[in-house]
């Protein structure tokens, strides 16, 4: 496939994903939920991310220059670090949501309430503007272009920000080895609580054995994509980062751009991970497609869960009536079903 098909389809990808999770969290009021927040707000950055950082940025990966001046270079530069260090906080937080939820469920619905999480999402926004604006208009922060000795790193009217030493480490630290640090503990501490109440129920109920078991599996396989996704787009971009100054930025500019792309497809596949993954918004997703949400029995609908055949009106009722062992099928393996 073309270089230029490629981009192309994780822009409208990226686009289309994120703007289905804004209509379908704005659109449906039983979808106001404060971890629903979250995500709307996560995906909002990564349709911004789409829609104005990634066509220009495709242009330069496939023309290997950069037509729209130095302004529009800075300008540019700032929302792409403001972006991604907003989905990267966002992704922070939400793991933080799902540790308290699942671990903590009876303290979740007293801490973590709406105006939490607004709090949070105006501290994910204000921190990655500060940070993105500051990093790239502090001067000290930029090598000059005749600091590099690759010839092939630069055209006329080319783009490249290339931070000093200090700046980089500073950058990767804060903006990812802490929070992605953070993240892989949280899920692996919510992947044992998984466990754990999945070996107390077979040990308890003899005949949700099987049951058990695949919850048990499914916890483990939903962890890995989250963690896993999250690494495989991230990491190739901060290890060329952190390293580049320390060689002498000789790392080849198109490897650079491939890397960058790499953690530009964490916006592509967050909606999937965190939205579509889940029965209740794959549901809103067919209404939309359908065009069936301006219809005013639809605007009604109820996302409600299903579980061994008995219908809950929302997760905690769930855990009242189930457990803990339940309760993580709903959150987080997604095994309670929304019905009408």
């Amino acid at each position: 496939m073309p270089l230029s098909s490629l981009v192309l389809l994780v822009i409208l990808f990226t686009v289309s994903g994120n703007s289905l999770v804004i209509i379908s969290i704005a659109h449906f009021k039983q979808l106001h939920t404060p971890t629903n927040f979250l995500t709307l707000s996560l995906a909002v950055a990564d349709f911004l991310l789409g829609g104005l950082v990634m066509p220009p940025s495709a242009i330069r990966t496939v023309e290997k220059c950069w037509y729209f001046g130095d302004i529009f270079c800075i300008f540019h530069s700032s929302i792409d670090l403001l972006l991604c260090i907003t989905s990267i906080l966002h992704l922070f937080f939400i793991s933080i949501d799902r540790y308290y939820a699942i671990c903590h469920p009876f303290k979740y619905k007293s801490k973590f309430t709406v105006v939490l999480i607004k709090k949070m999402i105006f501290l994910c926004w204000s921190l990655a503007a500060v940070y993105g604006f500051a990093m790239i208009f502090a001067e000290f922060n930029i090598k000059p272009k005749d600091s590099i000795h690759d010839k092939n790193n630069y055209c006329v009217g080319s783009c490249n920000v290339i931070q000093n030493e200090v700046s980089t480490r500073i950058s990767s630290i804060i903006s990812f080895y802490i929070p992605g640090s953070i993240m892989i503990v949280i899920y692996v501490k919510i992947y044992m609580v998984a466990t754990k109440q999945a070996k107390s129920l077979r040990q308890t109920i003899e005949h949700r054995n099987e049951d058990s078991r695949k919850r048990e599996a499914k916890a483990a396989k939903t962890l890995a994509i989250i963690v896993g996704v999250f690494l495989c787009c991230w990491s190739p971009s901060f290890f060329c980062i952190t390293i580049n100054p320390a060689i002498h930025f000789s790392i080849p500019s198109l490897l650079l751009e491939i890397v960058y792309w790499f953690s530009y497809t964490n916006s592509t596949f967050n909606p999937f991970i965190y939205a579509f993954f889940y029965k209740w918004f794959r549901k809103a997703l067919k209404l939309i497609i359908l065009g069936k949400i301006y219809e005013s029995k639809h605007r009604r609908t109820e996302f409600r869960y299903v579980v061994k055949g008995i219908t809950f009106h929302s997760k905690l009722d769930v855990w009242m009536s189930h457990g803990h062992s339940w309760f993580l099928s709903v959150f987080l393996l997604d095994f309670g079903t929304p019905q009408d």
